[in-house]
């Protein structure tokens, strides 16, 4: 076994790798960018190293970086972890060139399996079942669209070279084909550096379920059964498990089978996953997608149901020990769902969000894997995934309850995340009954999304900023004092709350916080007052408090941001600030065109207009880009570009004015 090894990666798989590699007694070195000095995978390992500017491309992406600190600190392996160079060819070379380990399959496998083309003809000649699609590689526009024509909409274009869902765009109509064939090549050469391109059939109404496969150098290849990923948004997971609800144990069997097959085709060494595309109304026809020829993400369920380390497995792999179990001695106890915490907004089309993290408390009695701290900063220059929170229990059923309980118990304050959203979906008819297919969240999103802003929320913000002003203790006001009132009075003080896509609502408030009333928007007034306070570790000015809204009391998790109050309860978050006299007036014009805002923090990637350049309603403007996702803003009414500030480049913030598009 190694000695050393260093972790290629950060965030939440870094610190996961670095936990296992402790566990094992092995010296463990992380690396670095400058946004990540203050990481908790950092913290988690015995060396750290930098290797550049938060930009991936200079620091995660840079072989060279990456080898040099494995041999600067003599590390004998590399762990890839996945994404960034978890599946590149010129790494792995590049590692036994050096004589360090790659932690994964020989290059020849990754470059057989990370050509999505060249996988499909693989698996095919060693008998596995294939998406109908383009079988040529280096397609240009015009072979595209031809093979676009000869499959038959709807297709779906996939960069060749990547996973994770990047640059993957569903087309329907013939119309949409360009715009389809240039935002996906230009994803694709930003998160792979190659734009290569292929077409499948989109088969409607499909079942995402992967096997989990395991291959030793003396000739062994197993699987550990499935998982399902159907719960996607953006093509991306957020809700996997194991085992599938869909499948018979001769289903699994026939499944495994194909998988172990794809694996000897290419002559798979390690960890890997054959994902395939399965049919929701006959689950004896499948389909290969593609094989991952790394750690998935979804891993921990596996490791739930078989009670195996897969990181250990790997290690051992990689250091030429044999599998220590065989086929016949895998065995899947129980089952196990995990979700993915995102930083983004699911009501707004999942786009990502950021800022930093003012409260985090990880829920008890489950297993999280996170690489976030309370203080930390989410930018835009990586993937927004911010923790991931599994269950097991002895059914499906037990396992949804004790993770919808897990996230019930979340506090993650300070980044707008999706842990709500997520409880929403657990609890959906459909998806507790396991009635489950690629399409669903996307059909479905609004009916998770639309709930109305609690109003007990609203008065326990106001019920906090009143205690905040009163002269006890210190000031940790985020709305300004109105004009006249003063704390004890029995005057109204009124505050426009605002939360991020909800209408403001005016709220008032009169006497003190221990013994207050409080109306919220048009609602009787009620009586609400505090019960109990204690302070938090995190943050000045996050705290716990109990309020009583109308005779029922909650707890609520609060953390003071500049002049935004972020108050949350039941996994669910809001940020709340007071709506400025300039922000209202904005309001009431919009009908009329105006200030074109970006919608995430991240990089104007394309503009598509000029200055004065006359627009109609629903006219691409600019594109923007923020954690390998890109956002397409539109004119919202007929007019004129005026005042065009953005720049194809250049880093903007979220709700940063681009440029007006003044109505006609």
């Amino acid at each position: 076994m190694f000695d050393t090894v260093l972790v290629a990666n950060r965030g939440e798989i870094a610190v996961r790798v670095i936990r296992t590699l402790r566990a094992l007694g092995i010296r463990s070195v992380a690396v670095y960018s400058d946004a990540d000095a203050g990481s908790p995978h950092v913290a988690a390992a015995d060396v750290a190293v930098r290797i550049g500017p938060a930009a991936a491309a200079e620091s995660y992406l840079s072989i060279e970086k990456v080898v040099g600190a494995a041999l600067a600190t003599g590390a004998q392996a590399i762990h890839p972890g996945y994404g960034f160079l978890s599946e590149n060819t010129a790494f792995a070379s590049a590692c036994a060139d050096a004589g360090i380990v790659f932690v994964g399959p020989p290059a020849s496998a990754i470059e057989a399996m990370g050509d999505k083309i060249r996988a499909k003809q693989t698996v095919a000649k060693a008998g596995v079942p294939v998406v109908p699609g383009s079988d040529g590689s280096g397609l240009d526009d015009a072979a595209l669209a031809l093979a676009v024509e000869q499959v038959g909409y709807p297709v779906l274009l996939k960069p060749s070279a990547g996973g994770g869902g990047k640059g993957m765009h569903e087309v329907h109509r013939a119309e949409d084909l360009a715009h389809a064939i240039t935002a996906a090549r230009r994803e694709a050469r930003g998160s792979f550096g190659d734009d290569t391109l292929l077409v499948e059939r989109l088969v409607t109404t499909p079942r995402h379920i992967e096997i989990q496969v395991l291959a030793d150098t003396h000739g062994t290849v197993i699987h550990l059964g499935e998982r399902e990923c159907s719960l996607q948004r953006r093509h991306q997971k957020i809700v996997e498990e194991a085992p599938s609800a869909l499948l018979t144990p001769a289903q699994r069997a026939s499944m495994g089978a194909a998988a172990v097959e794809a694996a000897r085709a290419c002559g798979y060494v390690g960890a890997g996953t054959v994902e395939f595309i399965v049919g929701a109304d006959d689950p004896d026809q499948f389909f290969f997608m593609e094989m991952n020829t790394r750690l998935q993400v979804e891993h921990p369920v596996t490791e739930l149901v078989t009670g195996l380390d897969l990181v250990e497995l790997q290690l051992r792999v990689a250091a030429g020990e044999p599998l220590p179990i065989g086929q016949d001695d895998v065995r899947l106890d129980g089952h196990a769902v995990e979700v993915r915490v995102y930083a983004e907004d699911p009501a707004a089309g999942f786009l990502p969000t950021g800022g930093r993290i003012l409260r985090w408390r990880p829920p008890a009695g489950v297993r999280v894997d996170s690489g976030i701290a309370e203080g930390g900063v989410v930018g835009s220059d990586y993937d927004p995934m911010l923790a991931k929170v599994i269950a097991h229990g002895a059914d499906r059923g037990e396992a949804l309850r004790r993770l919808d309980a897990a996230l019930r118990e979340t506090v993650l304050l300070g980044v707008g995340t999706n842990i709500g959203f997520l409880r929403a979906l657990l609890a959906d008819d459909d998806v507790r009954a396991g009635r489950l297919d690629t399409g669903l969240v996307g059909r479905r999103v609004d009916d998770w999304t639309s709930a109305e802003l609690p109003a007990d929320v609203l008065a326990a913000a106001a019920v906090h900023t009143v205690d905040a002003l009163e002269p006890a203790g210190p000031v940790v006001d985020p709305f300004s004092v109105p004009g006249g009132w003063r704390v004890g009075e029995r005057a109204w003080a009124t505050w426009r709350m605002v939360v991020a896509g909800h209408e403001p609502v005016d709220v008032r408030i009169r006497g003190r916080a221990a013994d207050a009333v409080v109306a919220v928007g048009d609602a009787e007034p009620v009586r609400a007052r505090m019960q109990g306070t204690s302070r938090s570790h995190g943050s000045p000015g996050s705290r716990e408090i109990g309020v009583a809204v109308d005779g029922v009391t909650r707890t609520y998790a609060c953390a003071v941001d500049g002049h935004t109050l972020w108050i949350g309860r039941d996994g669910h978050a809001w940020g709340v600030r007071e709506q400025a006299p300039l922000e209202a007036a904005a309001t009431a014009d919009a009908g009329g065109g105006g200030p074109v805002l970006s919608p995430m923090p991240g990089t104007v990637t394309v503009v598509e207009v000029t200055e004065g350049q006359r627009v109609a309603a629903g006219d691409r403007l600019v594109v923007v880009e923020a954690m390998k996702m890109e956002h397409v803003l539109t004119a919202p009414v007929d007019g004129v570009v005026r005042e065009l500030r953005a720049r194809a480049g250049a880093t903007v913030a979220r709700d940063a004015a681009l440029l007006i598009v003044e109505g006609d």
